[in-house]
């Protein structure tokens, strides 16, 4: 039987996924350093908010506040003892935006890294950040989320355990990972080897993909390698909302709602099933999204100075082991994580 998200994905062909988490939540008054899944408890009307300001604006998907719910991630704030609860919380709340919406939309359980090295480059196990994910997916499983999306990941070990923790806890996952530095995640994975990282494991994806990273013409570039290497796979794509810029202390974003709607647009014409926006995209970015994927039908598919031309020059570029750049156009490019 298909799952919740393959059955939306067979009905409708591309889907929307939400905006930024944390700078919307930064907007409504969260304080640097503090931890947002806290607010799941804290300010629920503030998490329900976000939810409902996506779905109004056209989302498909919305992800739960629960990035950071690993134990891990929670000592930092000395909430490791709180995990299952406020994921379960995270998901709740979500459920029920998405529950009164009037349509179809999907709760995906936000979980991120650790944000601890695995061995042999740190003191984690594989099987103690297995353990951790479980934890987490099993706090969000109860609250009622449709999917596990494992995001943002940098080791392709990392985002292993996190798929085979969905596989234990017996929900469907997603994952992405962030090509950052040099066209490759920080530990290396490129983006045409993304579909190797579950090898083997009983449960495959639902979809696997990219997020975060640089801006939008970057990760599109990531996009044509991941669609050039396996042509009909369900791939995500959830890219900044233009180029972060430091203004005095505060960090803007370039991205305006028309660079996002063409950012869809070719992002459609590139291969992607799921198209999202990341750091820094607003609901009136997303409403632009969703307005230019209802109103594009998939196109030529586009090269890397096709890209460049319409959304803005590349910002991490790296040549390919021939001294071309790497992927389709061979132009040299890529990405770093703001």
């Amino acid at each position: 039987m298909a799952t919740p998200l393959e059955a939306l994905l067979a009905e409708k062909g591309v889907l929307l996924a939400d905006g930024a988490t944390g700078t919307n939540l930064f907007n409504m008054g969260l304080a640097s350093g503090e931890a947002p899944e806290l607010w799941n408890e804290d300010q629920p009307e503030k998490i329900a908010a976000l939810h409902q300001g996506f779905v109004d604006a056209g989302a498909d998907i919305i992800l739960t506040n629960s990035f950071g719910g690993t134990r891990h991630r929670l000592k930092l704030h000395h909430a490791q003892d709180r995990v299952h609860e406020l994921n379960e919380k995270a998901a709740r709340i979500a459920r029920g935006v998405a529950d009164k919406a009037g349509r179809k939309v999907i709760v995906a359980g936000s979980v991120g890294p650790t944000g601890e090295l695995l061995e042999p480059l740190g003191a984690l196990t594989y099987d103690q950040a297995v353990e951790a994910f479980v934890e987490q997916m099993e706090g969000l499983k109860a609250g009622g989320v449709d999917v596990a999306w494992i995001e943002t990941m940098s080791a392709p070990a990392e985002a292993r355990a996190a798929a085979e923790a969905a596989v234990k806890v017996g929900l469907p996952y997603t994952y992405t990972v962030s090509f950052d530095t040099a066209g490759r995640s920080m530990m290396g994975l490129h983006p045409r080897d993304i579909y190797e990282v579950a090898d083997g494991l009983p449960q495959a994806p639902q979809a696997v993909g990219a997020n975060c990273g640089v801006g939008a013409s970057d990760i599109l570039s990531s996009l044509l390698d991941m669609t050039a290497a396996k042509p009909d796979a369900t791939v995500i794509v959830k890219g900044n909302c233009g180029i972060p810029e430091f203004r005095g202390t505060d960090i803007h974003y370039s991205g305006t709602p028309e660079l996002m709607a063409d950012y869809a647009r070719l992002a459609i014409d590139s291969g992607a099933k799921i198209i999202g926006g990341c750091c820094g995209t607003s609901f009136a970015h997303l409403k632009a999204m969703r307005d230019a994927i209802d109103g594009h039908a998939k196109s030529e598919r586009p090269t890397i100075e096709t890209v460049v031309e319409r959304i803005g020059p590349l910002r991490n570029k790296q040549a390919d082991e021939s001294g071309a750049g790497s992927g389709e156009g061979g132009s040299g490019r890529r990405r770093r994580r703001s």
